[in-house]
């Protein structure tokens, strides 16, 4: 890891704005693809939507939107209408920057908006992101408040199938099943559907290949820089834990008890 380069700054932050950069300058057709990176694929955002049960104009709150591909996907493939929270400043301007939708800066624990207000929300990736079971519960509690009664929250979450990891990405805190079904509970929800998103269908040759351009380009003008590599870092080590059976990407469909 380079010296000096905080490793959720640079991937959440710096690398994000710089993905937007080249994702707008490359066109249209790679914003979403390269906005998804890490937080959702399309075999796994079908999922969650056909979950989530929408009806077109239903407003979905997305909690630790990053660059907002997932929720861009969503208003495109089933006429939501998203609203992005977001803590990283850089990745709230490279989600207006790359699709014009309403993003607020805002911490996960203390969601600004009434109870109830939300016909669903989503929070893809971000659980772990969150630093200890405290700070995650509130953030589920919090969920479950801004949602209506009878709508429903999706989640990716990537689940620790033992502890401790070998070599985890820094600033993540992985839970167990065990300890995510207990955070659920305590929140006031209960899963209604799970997945394991590894095992979904690959993305489609279109979508990997606008991935791969905006990697391709993302590293011709910035692979020298600590923050790209600190980024590239933690995406490796994610991925080996992946690959190795360690980490599992579950994505849930909730509903309040």
């Amino acid at each position: 890891m380079p010296a000096d380069t905080d490793p959720m700054e640079a991937e959440f932050g710096t690398v994000a704005e710089w993905t937007a950069e080249v994702a707008s300058q490359l066109g249209p057709d790679y914003a979403i693809p390269a906005a998804c990176r890490g937080s959702g694929q399309p075999a796994a955002l079908d999922w969650l939507l056909a979950g989530l049960d929408p009806v077109p104009g239903a407003l979905l709150v997305d909690v630790g939107a990053g660059l907002g591909g997932p929720d861009a996907f969503a208003a495109a493939e089933a006429g939501l209408r998203p609203l992005l929270l977001e803590p990283e400043q850089a990745a709230c301007r490279a989600a207006a920057r790359l699709f014009s939708l309403p993003v607020i800066q805002n911490d996960a624990k203390a969601l600004p908006l009434a109870d109830g207000r939300a016909d669903a929300a989503w929070s893809l990736g971000v659980l772990c992101t969150l630093p200890g079971r405290e700070a995650q519960l509130a953030m589920l509690r919090e969920l479950r408040r801004i949602v209506r009664p009878g709508g429903r929250i999706g989640l990716l979450v990537y689940v620790a199938a033992r502890l401790p990891l070998d070599d985890p990405p820094e600033g993540n805190h992985f839970p167990n099943e065990d300890d995510l079904d207990a955070m659920i509970h305590r929140a006031g929800l209960a899963v209604v559907a799970t997945a394991n998103a590894y095992r979904m269908s690959a993305p489609p040759a279109d979508w990997r290949n606008r991935i791969e351009a905006v990697d391709r380009e993302l590293h011709r003008r910035f692979g020298r820089t600590p923050q790209l590599r600190t980024s590239d870092e933690q995406s490796e080590r994610i991925g080996r834990l992946i690959e190795s059976g360690q980490l599992i990407p579950e994505v849930l469909v909730l509903r309040g008890r």
